[in-house]
């Protein structure tokens, strides 16, 4: 079974809170298989089965009430 990884950079996480925020709900999207979180860079790693749908991914960070840069 192969995977995919993609990286994103999210700003405005402060504290162990946001990121479990961000990694609720972006472990919701479809696919998704793995999220990983470091808050001091906030760079999130997804994991999926196929290539994961961005817009997905930026909106679930949106919910979480963060941004993704550059998005």
């Amino acid at each position: 079974m192969s995977t995919a990884t993609a990286t994103f950079t999210v700003t405005g996480m402060t504290c162990g809170h946001c990121v479990s925020s961000v990694t609720e709900e972006v472990s919701e999207v479809s696919g998704v298989t793995d999220v990983k979180v470091e808050l001091a860079s906030g760079l999130v790693t997804v994991t999926s089965e196929q290539p994961v749908d961005a817009d997905a991914v930026r909106a679930a960070v949106v919910e979480a009430g963060y941004q993704v840069v550059g998005a």
